[in-house]
């Protein structure tokens, strides 16, 4: 898979073939922080992706850099993904996962305007593991609903075994 760099990230990453050496950058400042943005995106989506050396070279190999800077991002890469990958996993936001689930139809069959009146309703308690708390929410619904948000989400879990969404998946590992 080919990381797909946009025209400003071009121009923000091609500073860093106008620098030489370690000495002074000559470099205004704006110039600086363009470059190490791009940097930054360069190797935080090659990480995050997972992209193979391969696939790393010919991303970078776009950007007309000489072979010794493209094996010098490479490099980096190949050095620092892991802690990368670490470090998004840490910022990533801590979402709440399933427990357990209590469920319950309720049904109203008359009521003092309407004698045969037949409502039904839903009542789901979904318990949930939130940052080591078990935390509790409560959901109403009537069956025609439910019907449908059941439907919603077996055609979601379909299309997750498309040939096209297994790959997407694979990638994000």
């Amino acid at each position: 898979m080919l990381l797909v760099l946009s025209e400003e990230q071009k121009a923000h990453l091609g500073c860093l073939s106008r620098v030489g050496g370690a000495g002074k950058l000559n470099a205004g400042v704006d110039t600086v922080q363009h470059g190490v943005e791009g940097l930054m995106y360069l190797l935080t989506e090659s990480s995050k992706l997972m992209i193979s050396e391969m696939d790393f070279q010919d991303s970078i190999h776009v950007l007309g850099f000489s072979d010794d800077l493209n094996k010098l991002l490479l490099q980096l890469y190949l050095d620092n993904r892991k802690e990368i990958r670490s470090i998004l996993g840490e910022l990533a936001p801590k979402l709440p996962s399933y427990h357990s689930l209590e469920w319950r139809l309720d049904v109203q069959l008359a009521s003092r305007s309407l004698r045969q009146q037949i409502k039904p309703a839903v009542t789901i308690k979904l318990h949930l593991n939130e940052n080591e708390d078990l935390t509790t929410q409560v959901l109403q619904t009537d069956p025609s609903t439910l019907l449908h948000l059941i439907q919603q989400l077996e055609q979601a879990l379909g299309e997750m075994k498309t040939n096209h969404c297994r790959r997407i998946a694979r990638n994000m590992k």
